[in-house]
């Protein structure tokens, strides 16, 4: 796949900074290789682009960044999550999969079909998933040894009502839902959490979507690794499904601003 851009970049922040900013769903790139296994039109892609994509969220971290009193750190993926999907399991423990939906999609968020039956996706795990998870374990083993610690926060959004593709979409939609792992958010960065995002509203636990991202070497082993998943309700910062942001991205990023201060003394 000698046409794809780079597919991550890791943007730096203090060396004083524990706190990387994971980005993993912002971007909506898609090298032409892979584009011509995807089996929508044009217009079809770009309908699921929209309603797939973390729009803007890329934008609330760098205005965090640029906030915070001690820089965070940013990891931020490049590539549309249709190309491969860095925070999934790529084998048989995610169960996203049970809806097309593992590290390399082959249903649509309304469940229509993406990729043909009987696609390979070893090929994109392997030029994109794979080097992927090994940049993003270095960046975390820096923190560690940088710091003594590494606080992985990862910036999401989601869609103000339910897509057919969730598996656990019946619950609350708060305006902020913080996603936990039992190992690595301790009640500390929870606690920071809910108070820097205070301002946008009730933030609500795990619903509609939980668990944060830890890379597999560190994850359930090391507990100087802490991780939250933030996810933003995107009718609070734009205009769905894909349209542009509004006023409410600047009181994300400064609530955002506000836990990487915080996690960081």
């Amino acid at each position: 796949m000698t046409d794809a851009p780079p597919s991550y970049e890791l943007l730096p922040g203090d060396p004083d900074s524990p706190v990387i900013l994971h980005v993993p769903h912002s971007a909506r790139t898609i090298p032409a290789e892979v584009r011509a296994g995807i089996v929508l039109d044009d217009a079809g892609l770009e309908r699921e682009l929209d309603h797939i994509t973390d729009a803007h969220t890329a934008r609330i971290a760098e205005a965090a960044a640029g906030l915070a009193r001690t820089r965070p750190w940013r990891f931020v993926n490049r590539l549309s999550r249709l190309v491969v999907d860095p925070e999934r399991f790529p084998d048989e423990r995610e169960e996203m999969t049970a809806v097309g939906m593992g590290a390399v999609y082959t249903r649509t968020t309304h469940q229509e079909v993406l990729r043909p039956a009987g696609f390979d996706p070893e090929p994109l795990i392997e030029r994109f998933f794979r080097p992927y998870a090994a940049a993003m374990t270095r960046a975390v083993a820096d923190r560690l040894a940088a710091t003594g610690r590494a606080v992985i926060v990862d910036v999401h959004s989601y869609p103000s009502r339910r897509l057919p593709y969730e598996l656990h979409g019946d619950g609350p939609r708060p305006p902020v839902c913080l996603g936990t792992d039992a190992f690595h958010t301790s009640p500390g960065l929870l606690a920071a959490a809910r108070e820097a995002f205070a301002p946008c509203g009730e933030t609500g636990l795990d619903s509609p979507f939980a668990g944060a991202y830890v890379p597999l070497e560190f994850h359930g082993k090391r507990a100087e690794v802490g991780a939250l998943m933030v996810e933003i309700r995107r009718d609070t910062y734009m205009s769905e499904p894909g349209g542009p942001a509004g006023p409410g991205l600047a009181r994300l990023a400064g609530a955002l601003a506000a836990l990487a201060d915080a996690v960081s003394r």
